[in-house]
């Protein structure tokens, strides 16, 4: 299927065409589910936007925490 899915990429009524076939499903019910993968498809991509974002911000902090601990460490000895 994986194969059958990779040649079909981005057509729509043939992906809906083979899901028919191979599960034996009404078109419109082959419709509905390509409809249905594609909506999470993209919140997918949306989720995983944010996680980058949100891991880039956080290795920042980690890298401004380390900066900052160790002047502080640098500061103590100098006393």
């Amino acid at each position: 299927m994986n194969d059958e899915l990779s040649a079909i990429l981005g057509k729509y009524e043939e992906l809906v065409g083979k899901l028919q076939e191979k599960y034996g499903i009404a078109k419109d019910e082959a419709r509905h589910r390509v409809d249905e993968y594609k909506i999470i498809v993209e919140q997918l991509k949306r989720a995983n936007s944010k996680l980058v974002k949100l891991h880039k911000v956080l290795s920042y902090k980690k890298k401004v925490d380390k900066r900052q601990m160790k002047l502080k460490k640098s500061s103590r000895k100098r006393k």
